[in-house]
C-alpha cells in the first residue's frame, strides 16, 4: 500500500501514545457509559467514544492521565482519515471498579438471557363472500335437488309414503303397548291380551 493510500484512510489506533496533549473537555467518567460500552480488562482496556461512537484503547490506565488515545472515527486503511477532535486525548475518570464492571455485565446478560420473543397473534382469515353467480347456482341445484324424476317435489313424495304406511305403524305400536313385561318362553302359548273370567261348571 503507497503512502497516499495511508495518508487518506484512517490510522491504526495504538493502545499507548507518548503524546502529553490533554483535551480541554472535561474529563469522561466511566460511570456514564453502560457496561458493555467499555472494557475495563488490563490487556484491552477501551471504551467507545460518545462522540463518533467507535471503539477506542484508554491509555495511562491507573495513573493521573488516563485518557482516550487520539484516533480518527473510521476503521482503520479503510475509511477516510477524518480525526476525532472532540473525543481524542479526552481525559477519562476511572470512577468503577473491575469487580464492579464485571457484576453490571453478568447481570445485563442474565436479564437479556431470560428474555422471550413476544408471540404473533395473526387474525384469523375471513372468509370470501360467494358471488352472485355462485349464490344463483347453488340455489338452482337446491332446486333440481328437491324435485322428483316426474316432477313432484319430494315433500309431496315423503307425505304420501307416510299416508300409505301409516295405519301400519298404528296398529304396531298398539300391539306393542299391550305386551306385558319381559320376554315370552320360546315355544309357549301366545298369552292372552284380555283378562279371563272362567266360569264354575254348574253342579
Amino acid at each position: 500500500m503507497s503512502a497516499s493510500t495511508l495518508e487518506r484512510t484512517a490510522r491504526p489506533r495504538r493502545s499507548r501514545t507518548r503524546s502529553r496533549t490533554v483535551n480541554a473537555r472535561p474529563a469522561l467518567a466511566l460511570s456514564t457509559l453502560k457496561p458493555h460500552q467499555y472494557d475495563l480488562r488490563p490487556a484491552c482496556a477501551s471504551l467507545v467514544c460518545p462522540d463518533c461512537e467507535t471503539w477506542v484503547p484508554i491509555t495511562g490506565l491507573g495513573t493521573k492521565t488516563t485518557k482516550v488515545v487520539p484516533h480518527d472515527t473510521g476503521r482503520a486503511g479503510k475509511d477516510a482519515a477524518a480525526r476525532c477532535r472532540l473525543g481524542s486525548n479526552r481525559l477519562v475518570t476511572v470512577d468503577v471498579t473491575v469487580k464492579k464492571w464485571q457484576e453490571r455485565l453478568e447481570d445485563g446478560h442474565a436479564e437479556t438471557g431470560h428474555r422471550r420473543k413476544t408471540t404473533v397473534l395473526r387474525k384469523p382469515k375471513t372468509a370470501v363472500a360467494p358471488a352472485v353467480s355462485q349464490i344463483a347456482a347453488q340455489k338452482k341445484q337446491t332446486a333440481a335437488d328437491d324435485e322428483h324424476g316426474d316432477g313432484r317435489p319430494m315433500w309431496l313424495l315423503r307425505e304420501m309414503k307416510w299416508a300409505s304406511t301409516e295405519s301400519a305403524v298404528r296398529d304396531a305400536d298398539t300391539r306393542r303397548a299391550q305386551l306385558p313385561a319381559g320376554a315370552a318362553p320360546l315355544g309357549a302359548p301366545s298369552v292372552p291380551l284380555k283378562t279371563l273370567h272362567p266360569e264354575r261348571p254348574a253342579s
